[in-house]
């Protein structure tokens, strides 16, 4: 059953709790009425979708290039400090938090910006905390200075 445990599969769950929000009780609740013009949520939403699949694709290059698992659950052969990893510990977490405002911006889920939080709170507590734990037992003094010079989140 872990292959359920998985940040992407969060996401999607995520995800469709926006959708179903957005489609089933909207409650009279939209982003197009802030005078904004015409739009505006659609094209925000776009931009935080697409900044989350690019900070997810440079993560992934570092991944490839350090020849290391990118799976949450396994232990990680090399430490990765490198390209966007130099500006969060967390890249493809914050993609997804990205993706996921996104949505809820693109499907005009006012009252579903409230799970963006929720969302990263389970992402910590379900991924981030454990990894960061292992990556301290198997790097110790690195990981530490990793931690001193870059955020958890952004």
């Amino acid at each position: 059953m872990k292959w359920i445990d998985l940040p992407p599969v969060w996401l999607l769950v995520f995800a469709v709790m926006v959708w179903v929000q957005a489609t089933y009780y909207p409650m009279g609740l939209y982003f197009g009425g802030l005078h904004f013009g015409d739009g505006w949520p659609d094209f925000i939403g776009g931009l935080l979708v697409g900044a989350g699949l690019v900070l997810m694709g440079l993560a992934f290059i570092e991944f490839r290039k350090a020849r290391t698992t990118l799976v949450p659950h396994m232990e990680a052969s090399k430490l990765i400090t490198s390209g966007i990893f130099k500006r969060t510990r967390n890249p493809i977490y914050v993609g997804d938090a990205l993706i996921l405002a996104g949505l809820c911006l693109r499907w005009d889920a006012v009252l579903s910006l409230a799970l963006v939080p929720v969302f990263v709170w389970v992402i910590e507590k379900r991924f981030v905390i454990p990894e960061e734990d292992r990556l301290r037992r198997k790097f110790r003094a690195d990981f530490a200075r990793y931690c001193e010079k870059t955020r958890r989140w952004v």
